[in-house]
């Protein structure tokens, strides 16, 4: 295996990495946003007020795409395991 194919594997992984966890944290951090904008207009400063909002949001989007990630994920892990004998030689 060169480090061209390992270079590879890694950004592989990381792109993996980013398109999995990217639904998650834009829904998170647009609840955040609003819930921060309604604190903030409403002068309501609860720190407890911004969890429950993220928490189901996310799970929310878990529970919509849990398949797609899983599925993703399921895929990517296949090919690597296809790989092994590849990087052996």
């Amino acid at each position: 295996m060169s480090v061209g194919d390992a270079v590879s594997l890694l950004r592989g992984g990381i792109l993996e990495i980013l398109v999995l966890a990217s639904p998650v944290l834009l829904v998170a951090m647009v609840v955040g946003l609003v819930v921060s904008i309604l604190q903030a207009t409403t002068s309501i400063q609860e720190q407890t007020l911004t969890f429950v909002p993220k928490i189901a949001a996310i799970m929310l989007v878990l529970a919509l795409l849990g398949g797609w990630m899983f599925g993703s994920l399921e895929q990517y892990t296949r090919d690597l395991f296809a790989m092994i004998p590849q990087m052996a030689r």
